[in-house]
């Protein structure tokens, strides 16, 4: 795009292009960067930004319909609209600024960028101008769930139907959490003598892409990394060219759930709330209307404890409790917004450690170099101190000991031949109560521990890998199976003799998931669960974290030799699976055949064609099943990336689409097969190989 006129700065930017359509923006200075990163996002991916907006404010339903009410809901009543109003009211007057230039351009963009897509004109939805505080709002949205506080609703589940000692039993990375792997090869260890950083971001799949590939110059810094469409800078991978960063979830525990005693006021005009000190406290209330797309508008009413807002009440949503989600951005009225323009002008690692000291939500891992031989491994983020309690189920609002005290200190450890980050447990232990089993960082350890002289090319090998270490458990039990048919006999022999590689065309993969699922099954089946089989109560966008069959899928590995089910026959339930799975008539079809992947879409296109793809929950190349009920995917690596110290031009990069959030534009999916194959695109940063684009 040739020289635009910035209404947030009066000054011109450019956009440049590679081959691959990513963006490449040029500004005279940080604020109209800004803008021209909120213009560029609108230009091509209006249709997102739109959804993104209305579900941050709980309007989604008004033009996706009926499916749609839930998130709304959840979203007025959790009040993450006000909560990024507030956040924003609080910026500093410099990072205010700069997050206004981005709205600007995203509202000088708009209704280009609509018009550009059929979305628009098919539902007949116009775009609406951004306020300041939206960009705050998207990014609560985003992470709101990251956590995982709905999991203490399991808890407590399996707490009434197990007892208290089993409260844990399930715990592992599942079907609600967002993982990712990365590692950090210091210089020692590379071909160049200059650090390596690389991994990918677990997510679900969405069409467009949940990350965004640009690069943001201006004459203060020049920056390429991935990019949340909606939200300016580049918060979780990014390269200075002297500096880089990447980040993990690091599954800390940071929101809690509240149980609260609600009663009328004396004068029946109001609701209040028993607090810690024995007192009743006011509650804020007030009600709120959405509309449905086809529907009636639907009334809710928006409880706030001194706790915090009420997201599930008893006589209303049958969750039998009343629950109050406290979670920082609301307590503290801080995202940690600050720190994204300071990453952009980091030029070493202590330059990204000191930004990191403002973040704030969500907790992540951290790895960062630079190229003076600089490396740093932390976890950033804002995680309260408070009774160990509240971190694995509701907790009473009325006793005192519940009460947050404060915040905890975020941990860092020395780089030690080299760091991996895979959600697993490790720096961010002291923070969390449930991590993902240790499979994808002791493979990534393994493969990493085999050569002392890594290139970027050569990190694709590490990203491919489709080794199932969990597989190991299952496996281990079929050696003691006696009185087997001729059958199970025989495919017992065929799993044992497997490589243990999801890998695209093995047709021993597709033979070991379905065994996989039976066994799931069967387990889900035995009496000693009876107590958290049926449909899940309270509001459905927490059902995800409450059904029984996922949550055995994912915690299978544990379930197979934990003590504290004594009743539970598990050689008898692997035994039966394995006859049913040899008894079943299937092809014998490679892994990919049945391994597809399925993006979620707000309006999806009915004649998309996704591929099959190799990998597993727990392999690196992380493309999640659901094991015992879907051999489908719709999680998995939402960017890779290769960060070089040494030559930020021999960087590497990929997106699951492409830069091009259009359906049919040219670049909308064309990274989509080297994505599946787990291969990366060059990051160009000759200005000279990039073309200028003229205005749309």
């Amino acid at each position: 795009m040739s020289s635009v006129s910035s209404s947030a700065t009066g000054q011109a930017y450019e956009v440049y292009r590679d081959a691959w359509g990513i963006p490449h923006l040029r500004a005279s200075d940080a604020l109209g960067l800004s803008y021209a990163q909120g213009r560029t996002t609108a230009l091509d991916r209006a249709w997102q930004l739109e959804v993104e907006r209305h579900r941050a404010q709980g309007s989604s339903a008004a033009f996706l319909g009926a499916e749609s009410v839930t998130w709304d809901r959840f979203a007025r009543q959790s009040r993450l609209a006000d909560t990024a109003r507030t956040c924003y009211e609080a910026l500093d007057p410099e990072t205010a600024a700069w997050v206004r230039a981005y709205v600007d351009g995203v509202n000088d963009g708009l209704s280009e960028g609509a018009a550009r897509d059929e979305r628009f004109a098919r539902t007949g939805h116009t775009p609406a101008p951004w306020e300041p505080w939206v960009p705050l709002a998207v990014w609560i949205a985003t992470h709101i769930l990251f956590a995982g506080f709905a999991t203490k609703l399991w808890r407590e589940r399996v707490a009434r139907a197990l007892g208290d000692e089993a409260v844990t039993l399930f715990a592992t990375d599942g079907p609600g959490t967002v993982g990712s792997n990365g590692w950090l090869v210091p210089g020692d260890r590379t071909a160049t003598g200059a650090a390596i950083i690389a991994g990918d971001p677990h997510r679900f799949i969405e069409d467009p892409g949940v990350y965004q590939q640009i690069r943001l110059a201006c004459p203060e810094f020049d920056v390429v990394g991935i990019a949340v469409p909606g939200i300016p800078g580049l918060g979780h991978f990014g390269h200075t060219g002297s500096a880089a960063w990447a980040i993990t979830n690091a599954m800390s525990d940071y929101q809690d759930l509240y149980a609260e005693q609600l009663r009328p006021t004396a004068d029946g005009a109001g609701i209040e709330a028993l607090g810690p000190d024995g007192v009743w406290e006011p509650v804020h209330r007030h009600t709120e209307t959405f509309g449905v797309l086809g529907a009636d508008p639907v009334e809710i009413e928006v409880l706030e404890t001194a706790r915090g807002p009420v997201i599930i009440r008893d006589d209303v949503d049958g969750g039998g409790q009343t629950l109050a989600l406290r979670y920082p951005p609301r307590v503290r009225r801080d995202l940690g917004f600050a720190t994204l323009p300071a990453l952009l002008r980091a030029r070493t690692v202590a330059d990204i450690d000191r930004a990191l000291d403002g973040w704030a939500e969500p907790v992540n891992v951290v790895h960062a170099a630079d190229s003076e031989g600089g490396l740093l491994h932390r976890v950033a983020g804002a995680v309260p101190l408070r009774d160990p309690a509240n971190r694995l189920r509701p907790v009473p609002a009325w006793e005192p000991r519940h009460e947050w005290q404060g915040w905890a200190r975020t941990p860092a450890e020395p780089v030690q031949g080299f760091a991996v980050m895979a959600n697993a447990r490790g720096i961010a232990s002291p923070l969390g109560v449930e991590f993902a089993p240790p499979h994808r960082a002791d493979r990534i350890r393994e493969l990493l521990s085999g050569s002392a002289d890594w290139t970027p090319k050569a990190m694709a090998d590490v990203h491919q890998d489709t080794y199932l270490g969990s597989a190991g458990a299952l496996l281990a039990l079929l050696p003691g199976l006696d009185g087997l048919s001729p059958e199970a006999a025989a495919l017992r022999e065929r799993l044992l003799a497997w490589d243990r590689h999801m890998a695209a065309g093995s047709t021993d993969a597709t033979v070991f998931s379905a065994f996989r699922t039976a066994t799931v099954r069967h387990f889900a089946a035995d009496p000693v669960f009876a107590g958290l089989t049926g449909a899940p109560s309270g509001p459905e966008v927490f059902h995800p974290w409450l059904y029984l069959v996922p949550k055995i899928g994912y915690a299978l590995e544990g379930l197979l030799t934990t003590g504290l089910l004594p009743g539970l026959d598990r050689a008898a339930h692997v035994r039966a699976a394995l006859e049913e799975t040899a008894a079943a008539a299937r092809p014998d079809a490679p892994w990919s055949q049945v391994h597809r992947l399925t993006p979620w879409s707000a309006l999806p296109d009915p004649d998309a064609e996704w591929p099959g793809l190799g990998g597993d929950h727990d392999c690196v190349n992380a493309t999640s099943t659901v094991p015992g009920f879907t051999d489908l995917t719709a999680r998995a690596s939402a960017a890779r990336y290769v960060w070089d110290l040494a030559r930020r031009e021999d960087s590497l990069w990929a997106v699951p689409l492409g830069a091009d959030g259009v359906t049919g534009a040219p670049h909308h999916r064309d990274q989509l097969p080297l994505w599946a194959r787990c291969e990366l695109i060059p990051v160009v940063t000759d200005w000279d190989r990039l073309t200028k684009e003229t205005p749309r």
